[in-house]
């Protein structure tokens, strides 16, 4: 018959909370090692991809982490993913560019009616 395995909190339910394990101890005994619920990776803003080079974890337990773990050396770097700061970057010197175009447009139309 199967070793019983007593409850080592007080909380007698099943809930996502109160995740346990059972686990054998070096010296033969059954058991429960608690666990801790897993964290979530931070998401992208942007497309909520969940953001590479950054941990999963609890959120308080990002207070406890130094800053250089929870960003990436980049513009928008615990915030955003590399493709979509590549796209705003670009979306940004187009805008820019579409300005240009129609500055001289109107630059050459004013030279035309003279």
């Amino acid at each position: 018959m199967a070793q019983r395995v007593t409850l080592r909190k007080r909380n007698p339910y099943n809930t996502k909370s109160n995740l346990r394990r059972v686990v054998k101890t070096p010296g033969g005994k059954l058991v429960y090692h608690h666990l801790k619920k897993r964290g979530t990776a931070p998401k992208c803003g942007d497309c909520g991809i969940a953001l590479p080079g950054v941990p999963a974890l609890r959120p308080r337990v990002y207070a406890t982490i130094s800053k250089r773990q929870k960003t990436v050396q980049r513009a928008y770097g615990g915030s955003r993913c590399g493709d979509c700061v590549k796209s705003r970057i670009l979306r940004a010197f187009l805008v820019e560019e579409a300005k240009i175009v129609k500055k001289v447009i109107k630059q050459q139309a004013a030279s035309a009616r003279k």
